[in-house]
């Protein structure tokens, strides 16, 4: 991959991590449109370097309230912090079972099957459209919510179901508030990824070559400054504007990918 292509798809996954779009299909878009030839573990592999990139921006943008979070737990008390990390500990169960049973066969949807991204994009825009017409609650996220939940964004590791879309209209249409959907929703995928990363580098699994670690190294710090950007300004568009123009993109999108796929 070339270092100016790794930029590029790093800028995308920063910008579409925290909208409702599939920051993964997204990227299997970009890698199609750019002629990327990796194959589907080595591509796999930058994917989860670069949501690792966004992870870090999203400690950085709600780093008061991952402090609140850590001073409250070393509380060790059965405080509102404890309840909040119990939740996102459980909202982890399902992705990382997931994640660990099915390791290999999820490497094969990260090829480069465009029509596939188009199809999973189309249910995200199903999704969103559902979400949208529920109506307003203030609902807090409850323990069998997280686990809801995270078998949402276990599903959304396949590449154009987005994670933040479907973690997010879960939580709407559980009757969550959409404020705390999107904080919640935002929070619970940190520590999954570090999980991930930290998993991949004990075991061995992640090994650079000295021309992939630049370019996967341009691509992580290009994700990591658009996230940061992005999440800063777009997170409120996430929690207060209607859904339904999110479908609408997931759908237009959704389509046009499809069309390319069956016709290349």
């Amino acid at each position: 991959m070339e270092i100016i292509d790794a930029i590029i798809l790093g800028i995308v996954q920063g910008l579409t991590e925290f909208l409702p779009v599939s920051s993964s299909g997204h990227l299997e878009l970009g890698k199609a449109i750019l002629g990327d030839n990796s194959i589907p573990q080595e591509s796999l592999l930058f994917t989860v370097v670069l949501h690792f990139a966004t992870a870090l921006s999203t400690i950085v943008v709600f780093r008061q309230d991952v402090w609140e979070i850590i001073k409250g737990l070393l509380q060790f008390k059965w405080n509102e912090e404890t309840r909040f990390s119990l939740k996102i500990i459980i909202s982890m169960i399902p992705a990382a079972i997931v994640g660990l049973v099915f390791e290999e066969q999820l490497e094969g949807f990260f090829g480069g099957n465009v029509a596939f991204v188009g199809y999973m994009l189309i249910i995200t825009g199903l999704l969103l459209y559902l979400a949208d017409r529920a109506r307003e609650t203030q609902k807090k996220v409850t323990y069998l919510n997280a686990f809801i939940i995270g078998v949402s964004q276990a599903i959304a590791i396949l590449p154009g179901i987005s994670r933040s879309g479907a973690t997010i209209s879960t939580s709407v249409l559980l009757g969550v508030d959409k404020t705390k959907a999107a904080r919640f929703s935002f929070l619970m995928v940190v520590p999954l990824i570090i999980g991930k990363m930290s998993k991949d580098i004990i075991g061995g699994e992640i090994q650079f070559q000295t021309e992939q670690t630049i370019a996967m190294g341009a691509g992580f710090i290009a994700a990591f400054l658009a996230g940061l950007a992005a999440c800063t300004w777009m997170i409120q568009l996430v929690k207060k504007s209607k859904l339904i123009y999110f479908a609408i993109y997931c759908f237009i999108v959704g389509c046009i990918a499809i069309g390319f796929g069956l016709w290349t």
